[in-house]
């Protein structure tokens, strides 16, 4: 079985900063902007040469934004690992 990840949804407090920090300082393609509601925007961005992307937004049900503290790729084992603060409740 193949198994790919294509789309991480990643809660935020604030969505333009995540925005900004993703493309600008990151170098991630904005690949979708939009509001299609009041209340409820989605902002997808993808790194350069993935085939999976990130999405941030408002309006979702998760009332908690998470706290990265660390995102490692390894194109070697095409693993990625996440951590959270633990105040998220990941280690």
């Amino acid at each position: 079985m193949d198994m790919k990840l294509e789309l991480v949804l990643l809660p935020v407090a604030d969505v333009d900063r995540a925005k900004a920090f993703f493309t600008e300082r990151l170098g991630f393609a904005l690949d979708v902007d939009t509001t299609p509601t009041q209340g409820f925007r989605v902002v997808q961005m993808t790194p350069p040469g993935s085939a999976c992307s990130i999405t941030v937004g408002t309006g979702s049900p998760t009332r908690r934004p998470a706290r990265i503290a660390a995102c490692i790729s390894s194109s070697r084992t095409s693993r990625r690992h996440a951590t959270r603060s633990s105040s998220a409740g990941w280690r």
